[in-house]
């Protein structure tokens, strides 16, 4: 019961993430800081793997490669759900990049044209 309450969390927390608004300097120390915890847990959980096991049971879940895999699985949506939304910024950067460069080609159409008609 208590691994299906942390994974709805979880899922929540990164659908959460998936509607917020643009990394900033918070976010990217907030990241920092998850992945520091990752390494020193997966370093843990490599030294002594029944630690693994016994935190498994501690939450409802069997064994400890279950608990792995549900840890994958979170962070694989999480992983997905900031690809998106850097996908979707570069795509919006691009657009309008490309709307500046097609209006100062036209800009720069427009001046020659004149200059050619005066020769």
């Amino acid at each position: 019961m208590v691994i299906q309450v942390l994974l709805l969390v979880a899922v929540s927390v990164v659908a959460v993430l998936l509607t917020r608004g643009t990394a900033n300097a918070r976010h990217q120390a907030i990241r920092r800081i998850l992945l520091v915890g990752f390494v020193v847990v997966a370093a843990a959980s490599v030294m002594f793997p029944d630690w693994l096991t016994w935190l498994a049971r501690q939450v409802g879940v069997g064994r400890g490669a279950d608990l792995l895999l549900y840890a994958l699985v979170i962070a694989f949506l999480s992983y997905i759900a900031t690809s998106y939304r850097r996908m979707s910024e570069l795509e919006r950067r691009i657009t309008v990049l490309t709307r500046e460069l097609a209006l100062t080609r036209t800009r720069l159409e427009d001046v020659e044209e004149p200059a050619e008609h005066a020769e």
